[in-house]
């Protein structure tokens, strides 16, 4: 990688989700499954970053053959309430201020398929949310947030977001987490207002 390669600003893209496969289907890991998605695009695996507490992809997203944004995109080994300090550390380390931090999460006030993207405001109840906001010191981060719905009759949050989806979502969830791929892609490539007119629905 050249000097001036390495000097380019740094996006980082955070998924967030619970590790193992203990929760690898659940609605609270979509994060997991966006940048998955992303490291696919990138054809490379994630692997332990140094910190030991994070694994991570390191790549450029845009337009093939054209020189786009550098992103480091990232997977806690912590569970959801204890991202952030991976997040903070891992800021440090590439040198990437809150504005150019990009949460992938799940969100419970948004109907299943659909998505929004903006920057900053509060936590919604998300713990993952609440732990890197208190971690950064600040949630002036961006964020895109997939929807999952709310749960059904009476059944509680908590334990909605760690189930997995229906076999009707399963055969849709693809084309939602391609979809939320995209929308960090343009993110980073054209900006937020671009990308609210283009994703959020």
């Amino acid at each position: 990688m050249s000097d001036s390669t390495k000097s380019a600003p740094v996006w980082l893209v955070v998924g967030l989700g619970n590790p193992g496969p203990t929760y690898a289907g659940h609605r609270h890991n979509v994060g997991y499954l966006v940048v998955d998605e992303l490291a696919s695009r990138l054809g490379a695996p994630f692997r332990a970053h140094k910190s030991g507490r994070a694994e991570v992809v390191e790549g450029r997203l845009g337009v093939p053959g054209q020189p786009g944004p550098r992103v480091v995109l990232m997977k806690a080994r912590c569970y959801m309430n204890e991202t952030g300090g991976p997040v903070k550390q891992l800021a440090g380390f590439y040198k990437v201020p809150p504005e150019r931090i990009i949460a992938v999460h799940d969100e419970l006030d948004i109907a299943f398929d659909t998505m929004r993207i903006k920057l900053g405001g509060g936590d919604n109840g998300h713990n993952g949310l609440r732990s890197m906001r208190s971690s950064l010191g600040t949630g002036d981060f961006f964020r895109v947030r997939v929807g999952i719905g709310r749960p059904p009759g009476r059944q509680d949050p908590a334990d909605f977001v760690l189930s997995s989806y229906s076999t009707a979502e399963r055969k849709i969830l693809p084309f939602q987490v391609d979809r939320a791929a995209d929308a960090v892609e343009t993110l980073v490539t054209d900006g937020l207002e671009r990308t609210q007119q283009q994703f959020n629905s």
